[in-house]
C-alpha cells in the first residue's frame, strides 16, 4: 500500500488486534430508464452538455414534476431482491441544500418513508457467511455534473472556473443504506467488497442497471469507525465519497482502517469527515467535516402524490424476478464442482456470469475460470476496466480453449491469439490463421528441428541413450525455442525417444 507521508498507518494486523471496524455502506444505483426520474427527458447523460434539460430538471418556476412509474417498478424489485419489506405507503421529500449542479437548490428524495425498508443480504467470504442488514432502498434523482478546470487535482480548491453538464440532473437514483455491520474483524474490508459485487450482480440479473462502477452507475460511499476490543461504544466515521471500483472499496476501507488506529493508537481523535480515496496512490485525503446534525430541513414533497403499491402488484413484480445470484451461485457451484474459495474468486472478480456464458458456448468450467481469472483478469486490470470490457466474448474464450483442446494451440500460443482478438483481428481461428500461430505436428519439420538440437547437445542426447529419459527435457527446450513455441511437444519428445532409443 502507498500512501503519503501525511498519514501515519498503523499495520493492518495490529490494527485488528487493538480494534473493531464497524462499517456503513451507503450505494447509489443509477437507473436505466428511458426517461428521468420526474420529467420526460432523456436519461442519455454522455449527449452534448445541456441538452436533455427541460424546464422540470432545471428547476424553473411553475414547473411541476410527475413521478417515472418504471423507477417506482425497479425500486420494488431491488427491494424484493433485498429481502426488503416494501411500503404500502412512501412519500418523496424535498432534501435542501445549497450546490451549483443542483438547480432548485434542494433533491427530490425520500426521507423518514422509504418505498423499502428492512431487508437483508446474506454474503459468503472464503467459505464464511456474513449477514448484512439493509435499513432502506429508497428513490431520489441525481445532481448535474460539474467539471472544474485549472486546478491540480481536478476539485473546485483552486479551480480557475467550473463548467456545468445538467443532463444527469434528474436521473433516477436508488439509494441503498446498510445498518451499521459489526462482527465482521479483519474481513471487513473483503466482506464490503462482496456487498458491492453482490449488489451489482443482483442490478445486473434484475435488468434495472447497467451497473458499471467505472461509468457512476454504481457508487459507494463506504464509512467506517472503529472500537476498541471489548467495547461496545460505536467510534467516530469517516465516509469516503463515490468509491467507484470494487478494488477500491476493499482498498478504501482498509487504509481508513489503517489510519482510524494509527491516529487512536496515538492518542488523538478520529475527525468526523468526508474522505476521497486517490486511486493512483491508493491513500484517502480529507474532505470537509461533517456532524451527525447536519439539517437538510427535509419536508414532503407538496407537488408530487404519495407512492401507494397494491399488494397485488407487488406480488406480480415479485413473481418476475429472475434467478437470483445467491441462488444462482449455489447452483452452479455444485453443477461446477467448485470449492467455497474458487467460487469468491470468481464472484469477487465478477466472473460468474462470463464463466456461465463460456460453459454454455461449450468449454468445460475449469478451463473458463483459468482463463477468465488469470490471462483474461491481468489484462483487464492493466487496463483499469472491468472484465467484461477486457475485449473478449465468452463465445471467443469458448473457441480459444477448443483449439487448445483440438492440438492446434498450446497454452502459450493461446496467449498471442487473445492479444489479437483483444485488438480487435477477428474470432480466435481468424488470429490464429492470420498470425500463423497454429501448433506444428508434421513430422518432418520437427524431425529436423529434433535432429539440430541432438547435434548441439551431444552430452545430454548420450544420457538419453543411457536410459535417463528425463534428460529429454532439456532437448524438448532446445526444439521448442527453435519453433518459437509451436512445436508440438508431444510429438517432439517422441521423436527424440525414437531417435535416441
Amino acid at each position: 500500500m502507498t500512501a503519503y507521508a501525511t498519514d501515519d498507518l498503523l499495520d493492518y494486523d495490529e490494527a485488528m488486534e487493538r480494534f473493531d471496524p464497524v462499517l456503513g455502506l451507503e450505494v447509489h444505483v443509477e437507473l436505466s430508464t428511458a426517461s428521468k426520474m420526474f420529467c420526460s427527458c432523456s436519461t442519455n447523460s454522455d449527449a452534448e452538455p445541456n441538452t436533455n434539460v427541460c424546464p422540470v430538471c432545471l428547476g424553473l418556476p411553475g414547473s411541476l414534476p410527475a413521478i417515472n412509474g418504471k423507477a417506482v417498478e425497479s425500486a420494488i424489485r431491488i427491494g424484493l431482491a433485498l429481502n426488503c419489506e416494501i411500503a404500502e405507503w412512501s412519500r418523496m421529500s424535498r432534501k435542501n441544500y445549497f450546490y451549483p449542479d443542483m438547480t432548485k437548490d434542494y433533491q427530490i428524495s425520500q426521507y423518514d418513508e422509504p418505498i423499502c425498508h428492512d431487508g437483508y443480504v446474506d454474503l459468503e467470504v472464503d467459505g464464511q457467511t456474513y449477514h448484512v442488514e439493509v435499513e432502506r432502498a429508497h428513490m431520489e434523482e441525481d445532481a448535474g455534473k460539474s467539471l472544474h478546470v485549472g486546478g491540480s487535482d481536478g476539485r473546485i480548491q483552486g479551480a480557475q472556473y467550473s463548467l456545468l453538464d445538467y443532463n444527469r440532473a434528474g436521473v433516477p437514483l436508488i439509494e441503498i443504506v446498510t445498518k451499521p455491520v459489526r462482527g465482521l474483524g479483519a474481513k471487513a474490508p473483503e466482506v464490503a467488497r462482496a456487498y458491492m459485487a453482490h449488489l451489482r450482480d443482483v442490478m445486473l440479473a434484475l435488468g434495472v442497471s447497467e451497473a458499471r462502477m467505472e461509468r457512476g452507475n454504481l457508487r459507494c460511499d463506504a464509512n467506517v469507525s472503529l472500537m476498541p476490543k471489548g467495547s461496545d461504544v460505536l467510534g467516530t466515521r469517516t465516509e469516503t465519497k463515490n468509491v467507484n471500483s470494487l478494488r477500491s472499496v476493499e482498498g478504501a476501507l482498509r487504509y481508513e482502517i489503517c489510519r482510524q488506529a494509527a491516529v487512536l493508537a496515538s492518542g488523538g481523535s478520529v475527525r468526523q469527515q468526508t474522505r476521497m480515496w486517490q486511486e493512483s496512490g491508493e491513500y484517502t485525503i480529507a474532505g470537509r467535516d461533517k456532524s451527525d446534525a447536519e439539517d437538510y430541513r427535509y419536508f414532503p414533497e407538496p407537488d408530487l402524490v404519495p407512492v401507494a403499491p397494491s399488494r397485488e402488484w407487488v406480488e406480480e413484480l415479485r413473481a418476475t424476478l429472475p434467478e437470483l445470484p445467491a441462488v444462482k451461485r449455489s447452483r452452479l457451484k455444485q453443477q461446477w464442482g467448485f470449492d467455497d474459495v474458487e467460487m469468491s474468486a470468481i464472484v469477487n472478480a465478477g466472473a460468474l456470469d462470463l464463466i456461465e456464458q463460456t460453459t454454455e458456448a461449450g468449454c468445460a468450467p475449469a478451463s473458463a475460470r483459468k482463463w477468465w481469472l488469470t490471462e483474461l483478469s491481468r489484462r483487464a486490470n492493466e487496463a483499469g476496466v472491468e472484465l467484461a470490457e477486457v475485449g473478449m466474448s465468452p463465445a471467443q474464450v469458448a473457441q480459444l480453449q477448443n483449439l487448445v483442446d483440438d492440438g492446434t494451440l498450446t497454452d502459450k500460443l493461446a496467449r498471442q491469439v487473445i492479444d489479437g482478438v483483444t485488438a480487435g483481428e477477428g474470432d480466435p481461428q481468424q488470429v490464429v490463421d492470420a498470425r500463423g500461430l497454429a501448433v506444428v505436428s508434421d513430422d518432418a519439420a520437427l524431425g529436423t528441428a529434433v535432429d539440430d538440437a541432438i547435434a548441439a547437445n551431444p552430452d545430454v542426447a548420450e544420457r538419453i541413450r543411457g536410459g535417463k529419459v528425463q534428460a529429454a527435457g532439456a532437448l524438448i527446450g532446445q526444439v521448442m525455442k527453435a519453433m518459437k513455441g509451436q512445436a508440438d511437444a508431444k510429438r517432439v519428445r517422441e521423436l527424440i525417444l525414437e531417435k535416441l532409443s
